[in-house]
């Protein structure tokens, strides 16, 4: 199939290595010169850790959600504003693209909402936990994006947003990206981590599962699914739900991968699909 249109989701290692993050902005050239539009989105938890050590700011995580004062907010922003989404656009443009980095706040792209952490207690009742300035994706407004996509852009987003009263929010990386993708209507939402897809025992490459269907993933969440592997997997489901056609799981330390499955369809990976 022609892919008309993806959304990459970047993080993990492929993040942090400079001749891997040269390597998949190349990748991301061909495949513009192929004819594809693609949309980056991008966390940074490593650079986050990073700046909020150095100010002093102690950090915690509830199911891979951080918790999130008004303090390390403003730490977090200028870390993925001012420091990974410029480092990305710059490389991007390197390779001869017109990269244009964006937030959530740019042009209303998601409107936030807080989210609340739902834990369990023993006996199965539902209590919130407040997490702070970390927030969930109540709206996307694709317009600006895919305004620089049919010009010729490539969108690079990274994952704070306002909510409707202008109090800005932290969100999980893959929450956003899921929730783009599927306003976005891409033909592929690929997500890039530091493994070759999902295994059913881990780490032998034979139990790689190359195919799943939505109703699978039920009864592989907890056992085959589990740590920073189910945001990435609840954020393939948001966007499949949202009328994407399929999610793929890719390994961003193998650049390669990226073009592989896209130009050269190739059986790699994890895809999932209706």
């Amino acid at each position: 199939m022609q892919y008309r249109k993806i959304l990459i989701k970047y993080g993990g290692n492929a993040m942090i290595n400079e001749a891997l993050k040269e390597a998949i902005s190349q990748k991301i050239k061909i495949l513009q010169e192929q004819g594809t539009q693609v949309i980056l989105v991008h966390g940074g938890g490593p650079f986050i850790n990073k700046s909020l050590e150095e100010a002093g700011i102690k950090t915690e995580f509830f199911d891979g959600h951080r918790h999130t004062t008004v303090e390390a907010l403003r730490c977090i922003e200028k870390t993925l504003k001012g420091e990974v989404n410029s480092s990305l656009v710059n490389l991007l443009n390197k390779q001869g693209l017109k990269a244009v980095g964006l937030s959530g706040k740019d042009g209303q792209l998601a409107i936030a909402e807080k989210r609340w952490h739902i834990v369990k207690d023993k006996s199965g009742v539902d209590s919130r936990q407040d997490l702070g300035q970390v927030g969930d994706v109540q709206v996307v407004n694709p317009l600006l994006p895919d305004l620089l996509l049919e010009n010729g852009f490539t969108p690079v987003v990274t994952c704070i947003a306002s909510d409707t009263a202008g109090n800005d929010y932290n969100i999980n990386g893959d929450v956003f990206a899921g929730k783009i993708a599927a306003s976005l209507q891409v033909d592929a939402y690929i997500v890039l981590t530091d493994v070759d897809g999902l295994y059913r025992d881990y780490p032998d490459p034979a139990s790689i599962l190359k195919t799943l269907k939505v109703e699978d993933l039920e009864e592989y969440m907890g056992t085959v699914i589990q740590g920073g592997m189910i945001p990435k997997i609840e954020s393939c489901l948001t966007a499949l739900k949202g009328g994407v056609k399929k999610a793929v799981i890719l390994n961003g330390t193998q650049p390669e991968q990226i073009t592989d499955y896209i130009v050269n369809h190739h059986s790699i990976g994890t895809t999932i699909t209706h």
